[in-house]
């Protein structure tokens, strides 16, 4: 197993809010998928987009990434064609009102053992409620961690037999032990069109620290997590982790 990752550098042309800037990159990221037929076939494909991406770093005290400075986000995704064309798109330098990427450097990681995965952006889970309802998975409106652990591993169940076309049968949860880490949900924003109306829309998710455990099929879902996200909503910036 592989994934393969393209660290971007930036140029920002107008300051950015926190609360933009998952859009703004979001949207930025989409419009660079169009430039390629493959790519556009891909995210238009209502499936798993296979690739996950950061928020900008470093981030500023004030939450706000200034104009006239270079920040650096990450894309990764298990599919190593994809991260080629999309490397090959952004040094042709898309023209952007917010931003624009001047270097994007390649790299290529191979499975290795994982013993901590840390999520840096909000991990956006849905459960149902006792109504059957679609809600976001928090600690106020649901607070079953046996229901989170359960829906986060089946997503990346799902995610790696969408990939390598083949199932994987877990013996156990491949969530050891799982922290939260923020006290009240976290938030990512973005803009939608509606009847030629923009609409502002907030996904509610947490930030987990989670300890995997040492078997080959839950180093495998730690891996796949690693490499195109964990939960829902990897096209917006949901869950994409760190490790130790």
């Amino acid at each position: 197993m592989k994934y393969f990752e393209l660290k971007c550098t930036s140029y920002i042309k107008k300051n950015i809010e926190l609360n933009n800037s998952f859009d703004i990159l979001s949207s930025y990221i989409n419009f660079s998928f169009t430039k390629d037929e493959n790519l556009k076939k891909l995210h238009e494909k209502n499936d798993f987009k296979n690739y996950c991406f950061g928020n900008f770093y470093p981030i500023e005290k004030d939450k706000i990434y200034k104009s006239g400075n270079t920040y650096e986000f990450i894309i990764r995704s298990l599919d190593e064609e994809s991260i080629y064309t999309l490397q090959r798109i952004l040094r042709e330098n898309i023209n952007n009102s917010y931003l624009q990427v001047l270097q994007a450097t390649k790299k290529e990681v191979k499975q290795f053992f994982i013993s901590e995965l840390y999520t840096i952006t909000p991990t956006i889970t849905t459960v149902k409620d006792e109504n059957n309802k679609s809600i976001f998975w928090t600690v106020p409106k649901d607070g079953d961690i046996l229901k989170l652990q359960e829906q986060l591993q089946n997503n990346l169940l799902k995610k790696y037999e969408n990939f390598y076309n083949e199932k994987l049968e877990p013996t156990q949860n491949f969530i050891q032990l799982l922290e939260i880490k923020n006290q009240k949900p976290q938030s990512i924003f973005f803009t939608k069109k509606s009847d030629e109306k923009q609409i502002k829309v907030r996904l509610f998710g947490n930030k987990f620290k989670i300890v995997p455990n040492e078997d080959e099929v839950s180093q495998k879902l730690a891996f796949v997590a690693l490499g195109c996200g964990l939960g829902e909503k990897q096209s917006y910036g949901g869950g994409f982790c760190l490790w130790k």
